[in-house]
């Protein structure tokens, strides 16, 4: 059996305790997280994870000679000056989303990690949501035929959250907290677009919060549509696909987050599992011209299926998962989006 990966996380809270260390957690034989640091523990909110150590010493993780690969939780402006220290310490690093604020930032990471002979990926667990991958096994399946539009949504019925907030900042805008995550998922299965619209917008007023975005890709005569919005009071569809010989409609999200807020874990019986009420409809015509129309057992989501993966890289040496093209190019995509939005401003 190869040796375990040594994780640390640079930062301490809600992403680092309910989307990172309930995952690897599952996989005691092979990975382990063996040290967080955060700004002043003392401070901080969640319990502590037994056999970890906590220290307020960045120093004790970029100097840690049994440290594997350390993954940056913390807010995202602060993404690439972290990325940065781990980097030229030597150490593989794993980035949050959204990975930068901008493309030339990418870049140099990139650059650097490659000189510095390290790994450096981008953290995208929601190619492992189940309503994207059940989406995912229709459209292989074929049963759609030739492919004309997909929509992906991505909506809350939160107003208090732009409401509160009184000025534009690209750190808050709703597009690259949020269409970081839709956005990988079509580059995933799609690759990079023909050409990219953009309609982002703060329906509260100019200046204030980006609450809403609107994104097409085009793939030939494919239209992808990436939609989101603080004022939906009942969301649309999380997926829906048209085909030449059918549809498929994906009602509600990946169960995962859910069970998370819950604190019901990873591990634990019918944990991120869809209820039937919960599974898509494909309709369609096959080449006997007989109509169908089912419902689809979903997919099992599994955000552990990410760090597997990471672990097959660093210990295995088999390709990355999120590879670096993908990632420049949705830093590229939001930046356009946001900057839109800033014309406006």
């Amino acid at each position: 059996m190869e040796k375990k990966m040594e994780i640390g996380f640079i930062g301490n809270g809600k992403s680092t305790n309910r989307y990172h260390a309930p995952f690897i957690l599952t996989r005691p034989d092979t990975m382990h997280i063996r040290k967080i640091w955060s700004r002043n523990h003392a401070h901080d909110k969640w319990a502590e994870i037994p056999g970890v150590i906590y220290t307020g010493d960045l120093n004790d993780l970029l100097t840690d000679p049994a440290i594997d690969v350390i993954v940056i939780t913390t807010p995202s402006a602060y993404h690439y000056e972290y990325a940065k220290q781990v980097i030229e310490a030597g150490k593989n690093c794993l980035v949050e989303k959204p990975f930068t604020n901008t493309l030339k930032e990418t870049k140099e990471l990139f650059d650097l990690a490659a000189e510095k002979g390290v790994l450096l990926e981008g953290y995208q667990n929601r190619r492992f949501d189940s309503d994207y991958l059940t989406m995912k096994k229709v459209i292989e399946s074929g049963k759609l035929g030739d492919l004309l539009e997909v929509e992906g949504h991505f909506d809350y019925f939160r107003p208090e959250i732009p409401n509160m907030v009184q000025e534009y900042s690209r750190n808050s805008s709703f597009v690259y907290g949020h269409a970081c995550h839709t956005l990988d998922q079509i580059i995933a299965l799609f690759g990079k677009p023909d050409r990219v619209h953009y309609d982002v917008r703060s329906l509260l007023g100019n200046n204030r919060m980006n609450d809403y975005f609107d994104i097409d890709m085009y793939y030939g005569i494919l239209k992808v549509s990436v939609k989101s919005s603080y004022f939906r009071i009942k969301s649309r569809p999380k997926f829906a696909v048209y085909g030449k010989k059918g549809m498929f409609v994906k009602q509600t999200d990946d169960q995962q987050e859910a069970d998370l807020k819950k604190f019901y874990m990873p591990g634990q019986p019918g944990f991120g599992t869809d209820t039937p009420d919960q599974y898509g409809v494909l309709t369609y015509v096959d080449d006997s011209g007989v109509y169908h129309e089912e419902k689809v057992v979903s997919e099992q989501g599994d955000y552990t299926r990410y760090y597997d993966a990471l672990y097959d890289t660093i210990k295995n040496g088999k390709e990355p998962l999120v590879r670096r093209e993908q990632t420049e190019l949705l830093i590229q995509m939001l930046e356009e989006a946001v900057a839109e939005l800033e014309k406006k401003l």
